[in-house]
């Protein structure tokens, strides 16, 4: 770790926040030759209280759904002024402001050919407006906006396959998790370096969304990976590698319990989950093994 960090300590995150070990560590990849735009969210929320920043670079505030567009934007000014090989620009945004209303932005600065870094910080829900439930929260996950009861225990869909549907335009897309840095920082480095516009899904816990406890942000990031909840791959030119195997997955239990917003959850549901998730393994590492150009 640097003694001085480019997103500085002192924001208003609650202690233990993922989205907040991920701010840095992008930071500690990127350096300091770069521009973020960060969209409305809890991490531009906490980090920019006017007049104070923790970001020791320049840092733009998009609305929620546009942050693909301004990161075309600032792309279109770089090179205008014929610096665009000596800046990184990096546009960050929830899962909300990713997967849900800032598709239709990221989709088209994709197909213009902007180049730029695109990070989703995936919480799996809505948090900073009060956990309501996103296009990546998982099945059965408890949410304001999918609430369990007697009839129905939490959300009722599946988490949308969004780094798919990004690869399905072209460039590089990575996933990666706060439990496991030096891949993390390794995707960061190798997405920049990358013509076209990059996209790297972050698995960033939430202390209150997610109901657990601030000092175990970094246990659970790895019981994700370590039970298959999520999955450390790339896809590049259409081909995946997965970059963590897991032959024998942890019981994908010993995650969901540590959690409130799983809480409900009854023995079938568990099951289900469990499929799901060894389903999604089974096929990513087929297609990493055969190496088959998916898109």
């Amino acid at each position: 770790m640097k003694e001085k960090n480019l997103f500085e300590s002192g924001h208003n995150a609650c202690a233990g926040c993922g989205p907040a070990i991920a701010m840095r560590h992008i930071l500690e990849a990127a350096g300091k030759n770069t521009i973020i735009t960060i969209a409305t969210g809890c991490m531009e929320v906490v980090s920019t209280p006017y007049p104070l920043t923790s970001w020791r670079v320049p840092c733009i505030h998009s609305a929620f759904e546009n942050a693909g567009a301004t990161a075309s934007g600032i792309d279109a000014a770089l090179k205008s002024l014929d610096k665009r090989k000596d800046v990184n620009v990096i546009a960050i945004a929830g899962d909300g402001g990713t997967a849900d209303i800032g598709l239709q932005a990221l989709s088209g600065a994709i197909e213009r050919g902007n180049k730029f870094l695109f990070i989703c910080y995936d919480n799996a829900a809505y948090q900073n407006t009060g956990n309501q439930r996103s296009g990546l929260t998982p099945k059965y996950g408890d949410t304001t906006t999918s609430p369990y009861g007697s009839k129905i225990h939490g959300k009722q869909e599946s988490k949308k396959s969004l780094p798919f549907i990004i690869a399905a335009h072209g460039g590089y897309v990575a996933t990666a998790n706060v439990a496991y840095i030096e891949d993390f920082e390794n995707k960061i480095k190798k997405a920049l370096s990358k013509e076209g516009v990059s996209y790297i899904q972050i698995f960033t816990p939430c202390i209150p969304g997610w109901k657990i406890p601030e000092n175990l942000t970094v246990e659970i990031s790895r019981l994700a990976v370590q039970t298959r909840a999520c999955l450390l791959y790339e896809i590049e030119n259409g081909v995946i590698n997965l970059n963590i195997p897991v032959e024998k997955p942890k019981m994908i239990k010993d995650y969901l319990r540590l959690q409130g917003r799983f809480k409900h959850l009854n023995e079938k549901e568990i099951k289900d989950i469990s499929n799901l998730a060894n389903s999604e393994y089974d096929r990513i590492k087929k297609l990493s093994d055969e190496k088959i150009k998916i898109f």
